[in-house]
């Protein structure tokens, strides 16, 4: 029975070191990734640039994760690691700009940039951190600036239809005067003519 309670002594006495071990292990591992998202709505114009702000922080070596979801579906936007590697899909190869505090810039955004922008923060101990972005796209309303067009060409229409009556009847009135002024000197001449005959 001697054999059996020493064992039992030195499984105890490893037990607790493993413990101890393992706790000394998780209060040296740096501790979680925080990750602030200061603006997760987003209005934009067609051909405009967007800034996907984000602000994270951690102990260790981040690697950072964007991915794009619409109803076309899911697409990786870009992976990069601070100070080693930065991985940007085709699809957004000249589109895009990264920052270190996580951020991207998205440029010329279109109709199909709409959607939820998801961005990962993962620490090299494990650790992840999540945000999300909606992203609203609205096109340049072209009816009002059609109807702006329209409005001035039938303005400049009147305005032209205007310019010619009133040159008409200038015309006309001018006209009107030299024949007038044509009878008045007929009949002055006929009146001269008449004295002289007399």
């Amino acid at each position: 029975m001697r054999p059996l309670q020493g064992c039992r002594g030195r499984g105890v006495v490893v037990g607790t070191v493993t413990l101890c071990l393992a706790a000394g292990w998780a209060l040296q591992t740096p501790g979680g990734v925080s990750l602030v998202v200061p603006q997760p709505n987003i209005n934009a114009t067609v051909a405009q640039n967007i800034l996907l702000s984000v602000e994270y922080s951690c102990r260790g070596i981040a690697t950072i994760e964007w991915k794009h979801v619409s109803s076309w579906g899911t697409t990786s936007i870009v992976e990069w690691k601070i100070g080693n590697y930065v991985n940007i899909s085709t699809v957004y190869k000249d589109r895009v700009t990264t920052f270190e505090n996580g951020s991207i810039q998205l440029h010329n955004v279109g109709m199909r940039d709409a959607g939820y922008y998801f961005v990962t923060v993962t620490e090299e101990y494990g650790n992840n951190a999540y945000g999300t972005i909606i992203v609203n796209v609205y096109e340049i309303i072209y009816e009002d600036l059609h109807f702006v067009a329209v409005l001035f060409a039938f303005l400049a229409a009147v305005s032209a239809i205007l310019i010619c009556f009133m040159w008409l009847c200038n015309k006309s009135l001018h006209l009107f005067q030299k024949k007038t002024h044509k009878l008045t000197a007929s009949t002055t001449e006929e009146i001269e003519l008449e004295t002289i005959e007399c």
